[in-house]
């Protein structure tokens, strides 16, 4: 995470760098790039759940291909999950609010909201892998439910961790 705000931190302007040195301009200035490297870290997360998301798409098409249309429910619940996950975190509030926002986060908080965001880039190996079963299960029907359930619930779980980030931000999670 640290490479993202350096990132952002060493494209400053020239207005910024000199902005800086103003006392109490520089925490703001310093909140305003961890905002960015936030929004960076965000929209990484969404594309590489997108992928999945398609990837969810192109099995469903291939399950419907070998004739495996008993289990297209169970697998349709997993791409809505991996679709409304990837629709959230495009979607989600900045990690730091700006100065007239109405929601304040703290350094404390934006500590909490980076260790959110860098689990659902472990989520999506976990979904990834999830996939790989789900893949090598297709001549399995057993096998295969068993990688379908735990799709479902990989994908559920990231959710439900999405949920507990947007609690952390809007004060209802504590």
């Amino acid at each position: 995470m640290s490479d993202l705000f350096d990132k952002v931190s060493g494209q400053m302007d020239i207005f910024k760098k000199l902005a800086s040195y103003i006392p109490g301009f520089n925490g703001y200035v310093e909140r305003q790039n961890r905002r960015a490297a936030d929004k960076l870290l965000r929209e990484s997360v969404a594309a590489r759940f997108e992928e999945l998301w398609k990837r969810t798409s192109e099995i469903q098409t291939n399950m419907v291909s070998e004739g495996m249309i008993s289990l297209m429910d169970e697998m349709e619940q997993a791409a809505i999950k991996l679709r409304t996950f990837a629709d959230k975190i495009k979607t989600a509030s900045y990690g730091y609010s700006g100065f007239f926002d109405a929601v304040k986060i703290n350094e404390a908080e934006l500590t909490q909201l980076y260790q959110f965001d860098l689990a659902f880039y472990e989520a999506a190996e976990q979904i990834g892998r999830a996939l790989d079963n789900v893949e090598a299960s297709m001549g399995d029907e057993d096998g295969l439910k068993a990688a379908i359930r735990n799709l479902i619930s990989l994908a559920r779980e990231a959710v439900t961790t999405f949920d507990r980030r947007y609690e952390m931000i809007n004060g209802s999670g504590q």
